[in-house]
């Protein structure tokens, strides 16, 4: 007789945004996934700390742009007080300097409202699982709008290796380390060690820099 397997505990979320018929539509969407479990509700970023406090959930889903307290704000002050909470940012704007402000408090992803719902579950499933999540328009606006670094990137894809491509392909991708080991069959020190490499080689050392390098290259055509 086969042992039973135990069920696989929710992902607990927590959200954040000063419009009540936002959230409404937010717990709408996540309450259609058995997988995920709204445990809290805040109007603001102030709140939405103290909840995350409370309840310490897995994902903080955050608006940008709250009254009292920026989703910012608050983002900063939950990567400090709760680092193994992860946090999605939410907001309308796609503007870059979000976006970078966000990658330098440390959150997880960015996701804009107008995403599909099966957009914003497959974000917290993907930051929940120690990955990134970036809404393609995102990262076309950061494509188009900046420069990676100095060099053609044409250029700067030559001088990476074949493992490192693929390396960098699964980072862009929003995989952890863990799965691009088990993806190319490799140990997971062995793809930290590429993916060192790779950022030195290109200069590029944060996830968003990378996956608009692998965008511009073709290595990989979607985010």
């Amino acid at each position: 007789m086969n042992a039973s397997v135990a069920p696989t505990a929710p992902i607990r979320v927590l959200i954040a945004d000063d419009h009540a018929l936002v959230r409404e539509g937010l717990r709408y969407v996540l309450d259609a996934d058995p997988g995920i479990e709204v445990v809290g509700e805040a109007s603001n970023g102030r709140t939405a700390v103290d909840l995350a406090l409370q309840h310490v959930p897995d994902v903080v889903v955050l608006d940008i742009t709250m009254p009292e307290e920026s989703g910012l704000k608050a983002a900063a002050r939950l990567r400090e007080a709760l680092p193994d909470t992860r946090v999605l940012l939410l907001s309308m704007h796609d503007q870059g300097e979000y976006v970078r402000e966000g990658m330098r408090i440390g959150t997880h992803g960015y996701l804009l409202k107008d995403s599909a719902g099966e957009e914003l579950r497959a974000a917290i499933r993907a930051v929940h699982a120690g990955g990134t999540f970036f809404s393609p328009a995102v990262v076309r606006r950061l494509t188009s709008t900046e420069v990676v670094s100095e060099g053609a990137p044409a250029a700067q894809l030559d001088l990476l290796t074949p493992r490192e491509r693929d390396v960098l392909a699964g980072v862009a991708r929003g995989l952890t380390n863990k799965a691009i080991a088990a993806e190319l069959g490799i140990s997971r020190r062995t793809v930290e060690a590429h993916r060192e490499s790779l950022m030195r080689k290109l200069q590029i050392h944060s996830v968003a820099g990378l996956t608009r390098f692998a965008l511009e290259t073709g290595i990989i055509t979607d985010a």
